[in-house]
């Protein structure tokens, strides 16, 4: 368990050190995270706020790898390296929609009535 919990915290060290994106999204959170623990009413909306910001920083350490090993394996452009890069940013928007969706759909409501 000691193992894999110091992989784990190299993978972030290294994603926070090596990937801009996931820097912009740490920072984000770190915002997010508390105003969705304080903003939900309920359990189950602060797990939503929360778990939806967690979802794209998830979505971001896995396209960092995919990213990795293709460029590892691939130093020149190949459409399929292409299109790996380009899934995986696909992932992170999506994930990005569902907070921008989740957060929407338990805020507005109250801020209209």
């Amino acid at each position: 368990m000691l193992k894999a919990l110091r992989f784990s915290l190299q993978g972030l060290r290294a994603a926070v050190q090596h990937e801009a994106s996931f820097r912009l999204e740490a920072q984000l959170a770190l915002v997010l995270i508390p105003l969705g623990l304080y903003l939900g009413s309920t359990a189950v909306e602060r797990i939503l706020m929360v778990g939806s910001v967690l979802l794209v920083m998830i979505a971001e350490l896995l396209n960092g790898s995919v990213e990795a090993v293709v460029d590892k394996t691939t130093p020149e452009f190949h459409e399929l390296a292409g299109r790996a890069k380009d899934m995986g940013s696909a992932a992170v928007f999506l994930c990005m929609l569902n907070v921008l969706l989740t957060w929407g759909l338990l805020l507005v409501p109250r801020l209209l009535s």
